[in-house]
């Protein structure tokens, strides 16, 4: 049996005046996170867990962000991109863990559909997603609510 474990993790700074997404949802809250694409920081760790298994490079190789197309993107289309590279190598995702650092917003109300959404574009049951969270006990730039960090592992097997 050919099994693969990748790990990922993606910080996004907190800003005013953006919308904040976690997990492919919309979450209600004063401040998003500021990047290139919509800037979900879990599903961005949860691709770049997904590609290092394969051992094709980060999200920046494949979706950079100094590329137009990808400005603004729904990164639920960056991990449906991501799950066709890993299945064009041969590849399915068996589980994702994954843990979020913020202060705020509390998460636990939204993971039953973040799960949802992840297990829906990639092809898995939402028992196969793990999605936790933490504070940084008010230390460093999460603790001051000026970011965020995602960290995924996944475990891929070959097909066949």
């Amino acid at each position: 049996m050919n099994i693969r474990i990748g790990y990922g993790i993606d910080y996004h700074q907190l800003v005013e005046s953006r919308d904040l997404f976690i997990g492919g949802v919309k979450i209600p809250h004063d401040k998003g996170a500021l990047g290139h694409s919509d800037a979900d920081v879990l599903l961005h760790a949860i691709c770049d867990a997904l590609l290092g298994a394969a051992a094709l490079g980060d999200i920046g190789v494949h979706f950079p962000d100094t590329a137009n197309e990808f400005k603004n993107i729904d990164s639920k289309i960056l991990l449906a991109k991501t799950k066709a590279l890993i299945e064009a190598e041969g590849y399915h995702v068996i589980n994702i863990d994954s843990t979020l650092c913020l202060e705020a917003p509390k998460i636990k109300p939204y993971v039953p559909q973040m799960q949802e959404t992840i297990a829906a574009i990639l092809g898995i049951t939402i028992k196969d997603i793990s999605i936790k969270a933490t504070t940084t006990e008010k230390m460093g730039f999460v603790g001051r609510k000026e970011g965020l960090v995602a960290h995924a592992v996944c475990l891929l097997r070959a097909n066949g």
